[in-house]
Protein backbone atom coordinates (compact mmCIF):
# COMPACT_ATOMS: atom_id res chain seq x y z
CA UNK A 1 0.00 0.00 0.00
CA UNK A 2 1.01 3.40 -0.81
CA UNK A 3 0.45 7.01 0.82
CA UNK A 4 0.58 10.20 -1.13
CA UNK A 5 2.75 12.48 0.31
CA UNK A 6 2.91 16.36 -0.73
CA UNK A 7 6.00 18.84 0.03
CA UNK A 8 5.94 20.65 3.39
CA UNK A 9 5.39 19.70 6.59
CA UNK A 10 3.04 22.64 7.82
CA UNK A 11 -0.05 20.30 8.57
CA UNK A 12 1.58 17.17 9.62
CA UNK A 13 3.19 18.95 12.31
CA UNK A 14 -0.18 20.71 12.87
CA UNK A 15 -1.62 17.12 13.23
CA UNK A 16 1.32 16.33 15.52
CA UNK A 17 0.92 18.91 17.86
CA UNK A 18 -3.24 18.33 18.51
CA UNK A 19 -1.96 15.19 18.87
CA UNK A 20 0.75 15.69 21.75
CA UNK A 21 -1.71 16.68 23.79
CA UNK A 22 -3.52 13.50 24.13
CA UNK A 23 -0.06 11.82 25.16
CA UNK A 24 0.84 14.09 27.50
CA UNK A 25 -2.67 13.54 29.44
CA UNK A 26 -1.57 9.91 28.97
CA UNK A 27 -4.75 9.15 26.65
CA UNK A 28 -4.86 7.12 23.76
CA UNK A 29 -5.62 8.79 20.47
CA UNK A 30 -9.33 7.78 19.57
CA UNK A 31 -9.65 6.50 15.67
CA UNK A 32 -12.49 5.75 13.53
CA UNK A 33 -12.43 3.38 10.61
CA UNK A 34 -15.28 3.75 8.60
CA UNK A 35 -15.65 0.70 5.65
CA UNK A 36 -17.42 1.37 2.43
CA UNK A 37 -21.22 -0.01 1.64
CA UNK A 38 -23.15 2.36 0.19
CA UNK A 39 -26.59 2.71 1.50
CA UNK A 40 -25.44 0.70 4.09
CA UNK A 41 -23.58 3.60 5.37
CA UNK A 42 -26.41 5.32 7.64
CA UNK A 43 -25.16 2.81 10.35
CA UNK A 44 -21.90 5.00 10.50
CA UNK A 45 -24.04 8.18 11.49
CA UNK A 46 -25.32 6.02 14.38
CA UNK A 47 -22.54 4.40 15.38
CA UNK A 48 -20.45 7.85 15.65
CA UNK A 49 -23.78 9.37 17.91
CA UNK A 50 -23.41 6.95 20.10
CA UNK A 51 -19.43 7.43 20.74
CA UNK A 52 -20.37 11.31 20.62
CA UNK A 53 -23.02 11.14 23.37
CA UNK A 54 -20.19 8.93 25.44
CA UNK A 55 -17.22 11.84 24.82
CA UNK A 56 -15.28 9.93 22.55
CA UNK A 57 -14.65 12.20 20.09
CA UNK A 58 -12.45 10.90 17.46
CA UNK A 59 -8.71 12.53 16.49
CA UNK A 60 -7.94 10.39 13.17
CA UNK A 61 -11.57 9.08 11.17
CA UNK A 62 -10.35 6.55 8.12
CA UNK A 63 -12.45 5.87 5.31
CA UNK A 64 -13.36 3.83 1.97
CA UNK A 65 -16.35 4.41 -0.40
CA UNK A 66 -19.21 5.36 1.99
CA UNK A 67 -17.03 5.49 4.85
CA UNK A 68 -14.76 8.03 3.13
CA UNK A 69 -17.88 10.78 2.44
CA UNK A 70 -19.04 10.12 6.08
CA UNK A 71 -15.18 10.33 7.37
CA UNK A 72 -14.66 13.52 5.32
CA UNK A 73 -18.07 14.95 7.15
CA UNK A 74 -17.31 14.03 10.80
CA UNK A 75 -13.35 14.38 10.61
CA UNK A 76 -13.28 18.12 8.65
CA UNK A 77 -16.38 19.59 10.78
CA UNK A 78 -15.73 21.19 14.45
CA UNK A 79 -17.56 18.89 17.28
CA UNK A 80 -20.35 20.65 17.61
CA UNK A 81 -21.77 20.59 14.17
CA UNK A 82 -20.33 16.98 13.08
CA UNK A 83 -23.68 15.22 13.48
CA UNK A 84 -25.80 18.01 12.54
CA UNK A 85 -23.49 17.74 8.79
CA UNK A 86 -23.75 13.87 9.09
CA UNK A 87 -27.66 14.13 9.07
CA UNK A 88 -27.88 16.72 6.32
CA UNK A 89 -25.94 14.88 3.92
CA UNK A 90 -28.13 11.58 4.56
CA UNK A 91 -31.40 14.22 3.90
CA UNK A 92 -29.87 15.71 0.90
CA UNK A 93 -29.35 11.88 -1.28
CA UNK A 94 -32.43 10.76 -0.30
CA UNK A 95 -36.11 11.25 -1.16
CA UNK A 96 -38.94 11.71 1.87
CA UNK A 97 -40.75 9.11 2.17
CA UNK A 98 -43.30 8.00 4.59
CA UNK A 99 -44.79 4.57 3.14
CA UNK A 100 -41.47 2.75 4.58
CA UNK A 101 -42.37 3.17 7.96
CA UNK A 102 -45.69 1.82 7.63
CA UNK A 103 -45.09 -1.21 5.90
CA UNK A 104 -43.67 -4.46 7.39
CA UNK A 105 -42.71 -8.09 5.79
CA UNK A 106 -42.98 -8.84 2.33
CA UNK A 107 -44.67 -5.39 1.48
CA UNK A 108 -41.81 -3.60 2.92
CA UNK A 109 -38.96 -5.63 1.43
CA UNK A 110 -40.72 -4.64 -1.84
CA UNK A 111 -40.67 -1.04 -1.41
CA UNK A 112 -37.38 -1.23 -0.95
CA UNK A 113 -36.79 -3.21 -4.12
CA UNK A 114 -39.30 -0.24 -5.58
CA UNK A 115 -36.45 2.32 -4.02
CA UNK A 116 -33.42 0.37 -5.54
CA UNK A 117 -35.02 0.36 -9.07
CA UNK A 118 -35.75 4.65 -8.93
CA UNK A 119 -32.29 4.94 -8.32
CA UNK A 120 -31.13 3.21 -10.65
CA UNK A 121 -33.58 4.68 -13.07
CA UNK A 122 -33.61 8.31 -12.19
CA UNK A 123 -30.52 8.36 -9.96
CA UNK A 124 -29.98 9.65 -6.97
CA UNK A 125 -30.64 13.22 -5.64
CA UNK A 126 -27.33 15.07 -5.14
CA UNK A 127 -25.09 11.60 -5.76
CA UNK A 128 -25.33 10.50 -9.14
CA UNK A 129 -27.79 10.59 -12.06
CA UNK A 130 -28.03 8.09 -15.23
CA UNK A 131 -25.55 8.92 -18.16
CA UNK A 132 -27.26 9.85 -21.45
CA UNK A 133 -26.61 7.98 -23.75
CA UNK A 134 -25.54 5.08 -21.89
CA UNK A 135 -21.87 4.27 -21.39
CA UNK A 136 -23.26 0.92 -24.02
CA UNK A 137 -23.78 2.66 -27.12
CA UNK A 138 -20.73 4.50 -27.17
CA UNK A 139 -17.77 3.23 -28.93
CA UNK A 140 -14.96 5.25 -26.34
CA UNK A 141 -15.04 7.67 -23.83
CA UNK A 142 -12.51 9.46 -21.51
CA UNK A 143 -11.79 7.56 -18.07
CA UNK A 144 -13.98 9.80 -16.34
CA UNK A 145 -17.02 9.18 -18.37
CA UNK A 146 -17.11 5.34 -18.80
CA UNK A 147 -19.70 4.82 -16.27
CA UNK A 148 -23.74 4.03 -16.22
CA UNK A 149 -23.81 6.89 -14.05
CA UNK A 150 -22.65 10.36 -13.45
CA UNK A 151 -21.11 11.58 -9.91
CA UNK A 152 -20.21 15.14 -10.36
CA UNK A 153 -23.70 16.48 -8.41
CA UNK A 154 -21.54 14.28 -5.38
CA UNK A 155 -18.98 17.47 -5.59
CA UNK A 156 -21.32 20.01 -4.65
CA UNK A 157 -22.41 18.14 -2.18
CA UNK A 158 -19.45 17.31 -0.21
CA UNK A 159 -18.69 21.11 -0.60
CA UNK A 160 -21.73 21.78 1.14
CA UNK A 161 -21.49 19.58 4.07
CA UNK A 162 -17.73 19.38 4.71
CA UNK A 163 -15.06 22.04 5.67
CA UNK A 164 -12.08 21.44 3.54
CA UNK A 165 -10.60 24.38 4.29
CA UNK A 166 -10.61 23.86 7.99
CA UNK A 167 -9.61 20.33 7.49
CA UNK A 168 -6.12 21.77 5.42
CA UNK A 169 -5.05 24.10 7.90
CA UNK A 170 -4.88 21.75 10.67
CA UNK A 171 -7.81 22.69 12.58
CA UNK A 172 -9.68 18.96 12.27
CA UNK A 173 -9.21 15.78 12.81
CA UNK A 174 -6.84 13.83 10.87
CA UNK A 175 -8.11 12.23 7.37
CA UNK A 176 -7.13 9.24 5.49
CA UNK A 177 -8.77 8.32 2.25
CA UNK A 178 -8.43 4.88 0.34
CA UNK A 179 -8.75 4.92 -3.26
CA UNK A 180 -7.33 2.56 -6.23
CA UNK A 181 -5.41 4.03 -8.88
CA UNK A 182 -6.73 2.42 -12.20
CA UNK A 183 -3.48 1.86 -14.04
CA UNK A 184 -1.42 0.52 -11.48
CA UNK A 185 -4.38 -1.45 -9.42
CA UNK A 186 -2.48 -0.09 -6.25
CA UNK A 187 -4.06 0.99 -3.18
CA UNK A 188 -3.10 4.21 -2.04
CA UNK A 189 -4.05 6.95 0.84
CA UNK A 190 -4.87 10.28 0.28
CA UNK A 191 -3.84 11.86 3.76
CA UNK A 192 -4.39 14.98 5.35
CA UNK A 193 -1.56 15.20 7.65
CA UNK A 194 0.48 14.87 4.58
CA UNK A 195 -1.49 16.62 1.23
CA UNK A 196 -4.39 19.23 1.31
CA UNK A 197 -7.74 17.15 0.27
CA UNK A 198 -10.85 18.34 -1.13
CA UNK A 199 -14.27 16.86 -2.49
CA UNK A 200 -12.30 14.84 -5.64
CA UNK A 201 -10.16 12.84 -2.98
CA UNK A 202 -13.23 11.99 -1.31
CA UNK A 203 -15.33 11.09 -4.33
CA UNK A 204 -12.18 8.81 -5.95
CA UNK A 205 -12.40 6.73 -2.64
CA UNK A 206 -16.39 6.17 -3.62
CA UNK A 207 -15.67 5.58 -7.39
CA UNK A 208 -17.16 2.15 -7.83
CA UNK A 209 -16.95 1.05 -11.56
CA UNK A 210 -19.02 0.48 -13.62
CA UNK A 211 -21.91 2.26 -11.82
CA UNK A 212 -19.58 4.88 -10.98
CA UNK A 213 -16.42 6.53 -13.35
CA UNK A 214 -12.75 7.22 -12.55
CA UNK A 215 -12.33 10.22 -10.80
CA UNK A 216 -9.06 12.33 -11.62
CA UNK A 217 -6.88 13.33 -9.22
CA UNK A 218 -2.97 14.86 -10.04
CA UNK A 219 -3.29 13.63 -12.63
CA UNK A 220 -3.94 10.14 -12.25
CA UNK A 221 -7.49 7.84 -12.10
CA UNK A 222 -8.71 6.37 -9.38
CA UNK A 223 -11.67 4.01 -8.21
CA UNK A 224 -13.35 2.78 -5.36
CA UNK A 225 -10.80 1.71 -2.66
CA UNK A 226 -13.02 -1.21 -1.92
CA UNK A 227 -11.63 -2.71 -5.29
CA UNK A 228 -8.57 -3.77 -3.67
CA UNK A 229 -9.66 -3.31 0.48
CA UNK A 230 -12.85 -1.83 1.49
CA UNK A 231 -11.61 -1.26 5.20
CA UNK A 232 -8.40 0.96 5.69
CA UNK A 233 -7.68 -0.39 8.80
CA UNK A 234 -4.05 -0.44 8.09
CA UNK A 235 -3.92 2.83 6.84
CA UNK A 236 -3.67 3.65 10.71
CA UNK A 237 -1.62 0.32 11.75
CA UNK A 238 1.49 1.38 9.23
CA UNK A 239 1.49 5.02 10.20
CA UNK A 240 4.37 6.22 12.23
CA UNK A 241 3.42 7.90 15.24
CA UNK A 242 4.07 5.69 18.44
CA UNK A 243 1.13 6.84 20.69
CA UNK A 244 -1.38 4.55 21.99
CA UNK A 245 -4.73 4.19 20.18
CA UNK A 246 -8.14 3.55 20.59
CA UNK A 247 -9.34 2.14 16.93
CA UNK A 248 -13.23 2.00 16.45
CA UNK A 249 -13.90 -0.24 13.00
CA UNK A 250 -17.28 -0.41 11.79
CA UNK A 251 -18.05 -2.37 9.21
CA UNK A 252 -21.20 -3.01 6.43
CA UNK A 253 -20.02 -6.24 5.74
CA UNK A 254 -19.92 -9.33 7.60
CA UNK A 255 -17.42 -12.11 6.67
CA UNK A 256 -19.53 -14.68 8.38
CA UNK A 257 -23.39 -15.55 6.75
CA UNK A 258 -25.65 -18.10 6.16
CA UNK A 259 -25.96 -20.33 3.15
CA UNK A 260 -27.82 -18.79 0.19
CA UNK A 261 -31.47 -20.66 -0.91
CA UNK A 262 -32.30 -18.04 -3.55
CA UNK A 263 -30.88 -16.12 -6.43
CA UNK A 264 -31.54 -12.62 -4.50
CA UNK A 265 -29.59 -14.09 -0.85
CA UNK A 266 -26.73 -16.05 -3.78
CA UNK A 267 -26.14 -12.14 -4.41
CA UNK A 268 -25.39 -10.24 -1.19
CA UNK A 269 -23.67 -13.35 0.06
CA UNK A 270 -21.40 -12.60 -2.59
CA UNK A 271 -20.91 -9.01 -1.90
CA UNK A 272 -20.37 -9.65 1.94
CA UNK A 273 -17.57 -12.10 0.99
CA UNK A 274 -16.11 -9.47 -1.48
CA UNK A 275 -16.70 -6.50 0.70
CA UNK A 276 -16.36 -7.68 4.06
CA UNK A 277 -13.22 -7.24 6.07
CA UNK A 278 -12.35 -10.76 6.47
CA UNK A 279 -11.29 -11.92 9.71
CA UNK A 280 -7.47 -13.61 8.31
CA UNK A 281 -6.99 -9.90 7.27
CA UNK A 282 -7.58 -8.00 9.91
CA UNK A 283 -6.10 -11.06 12.47
CA UNK A 284 -2.54 -10.55 10.09
CA UNK A 285 -2.97 -6.74 10.32
CA UNK A 286 -2.70 -7.42 14.16
CA UNK A 287 -0.49 -10.01 14.14
CA UNK A 288 2.00 -7.98 11.68
CA UNK A 289 1.93 -5.00 14.19
CA UNK A 290 2.70 -7.46 17.12
CA UNK A 291 5.43 -8.87 15.69
CA UNK A 292 7.42 -5.35 14.87
CA UNK A 293 6.66 -4.37 18.57
CA UNK A 294 8.73 -7.26 19.92
CA UNK A 295 11.42 -6.74 17.28
CA UNK A 296 11.78 -3.26 18.04
CA UNK A 297 11.83 -4.97 21.83
CA UNK A 298 14.61 -7.17 21.04
CA UNK A 299 17.83 -6.47 22.35
CA UNK A 300 19.37 -8.67 19.16
CA UNK A 301 17.22 -5.93 17.14
CA UNK A 302 19.20 -3.07 18.80
CA UNK A 303 22.37 -4.45 18.71
CA UNK A 304 21.87 -4.58 14.70
CA UNK A 305 20.53 -1.08 14.30
CA UNK A 306 17.15 -2.03 13.41
CA UNK A 307 15.52 -0.62 16.57
CA UNK A 308 15.82 2.68 15.72
CA UNK A 309 13.74 2.24 13.10
CA UNK A 310 10.92 -0.13 14.33
CA UNK A 311 10.83 1.93 17.97
CA UNK A 312 7.69 3.67 16.34
CA UNK A 313 5.82 1.15 15.93
CA UNK A 314 6.11 0.20 19.65
CA UNK A 315 2.58 1.22 20.60
CA UNK A 316 -0.59 -0.28 22.37
CA UNK A 317 -3.82 -0.76 19.75
CA UNK A 318 -7.01 -1.95 20.98
CA UNK A 319 -9.46 -2.34 18.04
CA UNK A 320 -13.11 -2.48 18.89
CA UNK A 321 -14.59 -3.98 15.63
CA UNK A 322 -18.12 -3.65 15.41
CA UNK A 323 -20.14 -5.10 12.32
CA UNK A 324 -23.83 -4.45 10.78
CA UNK A 325 -26.26 -7.12 10.92
CA UNK A 326 -28.51 -6.39 8.30
CA UNK A 327 -32.49 -7.52 9.25
CA UNK A 328 -35.08 -9.45 7.30
CA UNK A 329 -36.09 -6.89 4.70
CA UNK A 330 -33.03 -6.24 3.03
CA UNK A 331 -32.19 -7.78 0.02
CA UNK A 332 -28.81 -7.72 -1.80
CA UNK A 333 -29.50 -4.56 -3.37
CA UNK A 334 -29.84 -2.96 0.29
CA UNK A 335 -26.44 -0.60 -0.46
CA UNK A 336 -28.35 1.08 -3.24
CA UNK A 337 -31.70 1.67 -1.34
CA UNK A 338 -31.77 4.77 0.22
CA UNK A 339 -34.97 5.45 1.27
CA UNK A 340 -35.22 7.39 4.67
CA UNK A 341 -37.13 4.94 6.34
CA UNK A 342 -34.16 2.51 5.94
CA UNK A 343 -31.68 4.96 6.77
CA UNK A 344 -33.30 5.51 10.03
CA UNK A 345 -33.15 1.70 10.75
CA UNK A 346 -29.78 1.71 10.05
CA UNK A 347 -28.49 4.40 11.56
CA UNK A 348 -30.49 3.06 15.06
CA UNK A 349 -29.01 0.14 14.74
CA UNK A 350 -25.42 1.42 14.68
CA UNK A 351 -26.08 3.61 17.63
CA UNK A 352 -27.71 0.49 19.67
CA UNK A 353 -24.39 -1.66 18.73
CA UNK A 354 -21.97 0.83 19.58
CA UNK A 355 -23.45 2.13 22.48
CA UNK A 356 -23.24 -1.59 23.39
CA UNK A 357 -20.02 -1.79 23.07
CA UNK A 358 -18.97 1.66 24.81
CA UNK A 359 -20.62 0.00 27.50
CA UNK A 360 -18.47 -3.31 27.58
CA UNK A 361 -15.32 -1.25 27.29
CA UNK A 362 -13.65 -4.41 26.68
CA UNK A 363 -9.98 -2.26 26.15
CA UNK A 364 -10.29 -1.37 29.63
CA UNK A 365 -10.11 -5.03 30.69
CA UNK A 366 -8.15 -6.54 28.85
CA UNK A 367 -5.40 -8.87 29.05
CA UNK A 368 -1.69 -7.13 29.69
CA UNK A 369 -3.28 -3.75 29.54
CA UNK A 370 -0.72 -1.12 28.96
CA UNK A 371 1.38 -3.31 27.59
CA UNK A 372 2.95 -2.67 23.72
CA UNK A 373 0.91 -4.70 21.69
CA UNK A 374 -2.42 -4.93 19.09
CA UNK A 375 -5.39 -6.14 20.68
CA UNK A 376 -8.74 -7.22 18.60
CA UNK A 377 -11.77 -6.35 20.29
CA UNK A 378 -14.97 -8.40 18.34
CA UNK A 379 -18.18 -7.23 19.08
CA UNK A 380 -21.48 -9.06 17.49
CA UNK A 381 -24.72 -8.24 19.35
CA UNK A 382 -24.39 -9.12 23.46
CA UNK A 383 -21.19 -10.94 22.44
CA UNK A 384 -17.48 -9.14 23.27
CA UNK A 385 -14.43 -11.61 22.28
CA UNK A 386 -11.24 -9.87 23.00
CA UNK A 387 -7.87 -11.37 21.93
CA UNK A 388 -4.27 -10.87 21.19
CA UNK A 389 -3.43 -12.12 17.41
CA UNK A 390 0.01 -13.56 17.00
Amino acid sequence: MKRLTTKGSTMAERQKSGAGDKKAAGKPRVALVLQGGGALGAYHIGAYEAMEQAGFQPDWVAGISIGAINAAVIASNPPEKRLAQLERLWDDISRPDESGTLLSGPLLRWYNQFNVAEAMVLGQPNFWSPRLPSPLLVQSAPPDKTSFYDTTPMLGTLRDVADFDRLNEGKSARLSLGATRVDTGELVFFDSARQALGPHHVLASGSLPPGFPATEVDGHYYWDGGCVSNTPLNAILDDEDDGDLLVFMIDLWSAKGSLPSTMDEVAWRQKQIQYASRSSQVEALCAQHNLRAALAASPDTEAVGEGAALKVKRRRVDIVHITYQPTADQSSFSDAEFSRSSIAKRRDAGFQDMRHALQQAPWTRSEGQGATKAVLHKVRGDEVSSHVPA
